[in-house]
């Protein structure tokens, strides 16, 4: 039997979604045998795999790397899922969205904000490029399946897995999302 290729990917996030993932514990073992951990931020792999099977997104995209990622993610992977309330809504993460554009966050916190040495890093590849707005993933690419929470609890992204994995479309509603 082939393996299901699965792997995690974290934008503009605190990890906690990671975190509810690990969360899983015994599940994981039990699943080992069925995945394979194909790219995430718990691994040191660079380059993002071709014919990924499952990618599970936690954050938000907030700058121009994640939006040119996002987008590879889609090419080279069969199921999408948006995972945590950043990923789905852009929630903690677009809190900046009310302020303005990128210039205006940037300003915000390298000016405003700072009391020794306030400047913007001006050299090139310092940081990302900001997007005026931060998205969720569903505003960038096409998302096939949205597990919300913050984070969203171990026993909800189990309940997905477990019906990707018997080749079953996940439903979260009632009782599935209440309860995971």
């Amino acid at each position: 039997m082939d393996r299901v290729k699965l792997a995690t990917v974290w934008f503009g996030g605190c990890s906690g979604c990671h975190m509810s993932f690990l969360d899983m514990d015994e599940f994981l073992i039990d699943i080992a045998d069925k995945i394979e951990l194909v790219y995430s931020p718990i691994m040191d792999i660079k380059e993002y795999p071709k014919n990924v099977d499952i990618v599970l997104i936690e954050g938000a995209i907030a700058n121009d790397e994640q939006m040119h990622f996002v987008k590879t993610i889609r090419q080279k992977t069969k199921f999408v899922i948006s995972f945590g309330d950043c990923a789905v809504t852009g929630n903690v993460t677009a809190m900046r969205n009310p302020l303005g554009n990128a210039s205006v966050v940037l300003n915000k916190g390298y000016i405003e904000n700072v009391t020794l040495n306030p400047q913007i890093p001006a050299e090139n590849d310092i940081l990302p490029v900001l997007i005026d707005k931060v998205k969720a993933i569903h505003e960038v690419i096409p998302v096939d399946f949205f597990i919300p929470g913050c984070p969203p609890p171990a026993d909800r992204i189990r309940y997905v897995i477990e019906k990707l994995l018997a080749n079953e479309k996940p439903v979260l509603e009632g009782s599935n999302l209440k309860n995971g």
